[in-house]
Parts: structure tokens; sequence; C-alpha cells
């Protein structure tokens, strides 16, 4: 499998800008990544019909016209490469679109170095394909409730039996978000400006909407929920410990 004989997973990135190329793959570089930094689709495809790279970074828009979109599609139909969209910031069509394609995750521009690189390694540990170790485990990356736990490195919510729950980067920036701050009442608006661009493929009560995902996730009895609680008319509650359901 690409990345095992040296070592490190190989991440190709597919981007028009010099500077950001360079960035992330010093980014990557550090968190054990081998990276393989490309100006565009050409290049990629020169390095022949069955290149040694694990995952693709895309950027939806490169340069001289050249659509990322259709390089997404014709990668993910010849290799079945797993594919992470680069999109711009505050555009909404380009994130669709990049999801349309099929691919794994999207990361809108300018983003989180820490995020990138956990997006990256959960991609490839769902396609099954090797990753760097982590660093070791300490304290303040586990945030513990009930008998769940959300691991802040590999960006899991691991259950009582041990094993993953999926949730989509939403719903886990909501939980994340509730868990740095227990037992304090957080509005609506509040929550959605945290989640900002995340939100951009739901509509109206997009917040409800994910309270009601995320409790079917978190809670033994989702409609008497222990942790994610609601106030009327001020917002919803995270209570660490078992409490009074609402």
């Amino acid at each position: 499998m690409p990345g095992e004989a040296a070592g490190g997973p190989v991440v190709a990135v597919i981007d028009d800008d010099p500077d950001l190329r360079a960035t992330v793959a010093a980014l990557l570089a550090e968190s054990g990544f081998q990276p393989l930094p490309l100006p565009d689709g050409a290049a990629f495809l020169a390095l022949g019909p069955a290149p040694e790279v694990d995952l693709a970074l895309i950027d939806l828009r490169l340069a001289g016209g050249e659509s990322g979109l259709a390089l997404a599609v014709a990668i993910r139909q010849r290799l079945g490469l797993p594919i992470i969209m680069l999109t711009g910031r505050g555009n909404d069509t380009d994130r669709i679109i990049g999801l349309e394609t099929g691919a794994d995750d999207y990361m809108s521009k300018p983003f989180n170095p820490r995020e990138l690189i956990a997006r990256v390694r959960a991609v490839l540990r769902r396609a099954g394909r090797p990753s760097p170790a982590l660093p070791d485990r300490s304290a303040n990356q586990i945030l513990p409730f009930g008998a769940m736990r959300l691991d802040l490195t590999r960006r899991e919510l691991i259950g009582a039996d041990g094993a993953e729950i999926a949730l989509t980067n939403a719903e886990y920036r909501l939980l994340e978000h509730f868990l740095r701050h227990p037992d304090r009442i957080i509005a609506r608006t509040d929550l959605m400006r945290e989640l900002g661009n995340d939100l951009s493929q739901y509509m109206d009560r997009t917040i409800d909407v994910l309270i009601l995902r995320l409790r079917r996730k978190i809670e033994p009895v989702p409609s008497k929920p222990v942790h994610l609680q609601t106030r009327r008319g001020m917002g919803y509650v995270f209570v660490t410990r078992s409490g009074a359901p609402t």
C-alpha cells in the first residue's frame, strides 16, 4: 500500500498557490506525512497510472481555468483515492460542489492547521489507509462526559463500549464546543457563529436539526436527554454528568 514502505502516507497537495502548497507541505511533514506538492492536474497525471499516493488535497478552483472538480472526479474514478477538497472561504456553491464530487471531506480557506491534519487522519482512517503514529494522549486531549469521551487528537467520539461513534464535521464541532463550555447556557445564535461555514448546507432551524442528530448519538433516550438539554427561550446547556432531563 502506498506510504507504508517509506514510513508515512503520501499526501498530494494540488493547488496553484505556491505559498499555500509550501505551508501545507511543511505542516504535513511535521505531522509524519510525506507531502507531494503539485501545481495542477497535469503534474499529478504525470506521476503515472498508479502513483504512490494515499490521499489528495485538491483546490476546487485551479489556475488557467482548470477545474479541480473535474480532476477530483478523474482521480476518484481511476484510482479510488480519498479526496479532501479545498474551497474558497464563504463560497457555499464551492462547498456543495466539492461534496457532490464524492469527496470525503472539504476544507474552507483559510483553515486551522490542526484541524486540517485531524481531517486528513480521519479520512485516511475511514479509507483503511496508513496514518502516522499519534502522540501520546494526555488528559487535555480527551473531553469525557458520562460513559463517553471526545478524543480531540483523533477527532473521534468514543462510546461506552470503546467503539467510535461516527460524527459529521458539524456534529463534531458542535459537541466539542459544548464540552469546552459545560454547564453553561449557550444561545442558538452563539452556536451558529461558532460553527460558521459548516452550516451552509442546512436551511432554517439548523441548530435544532444538529441537536436532534447529536442527541441520537449520545443520549440513551434522545427524547429525554441527560447531557444535551434545552433551556426554553434561552438555548442549550451541556451537562457532563448525569442530570435531570429536560
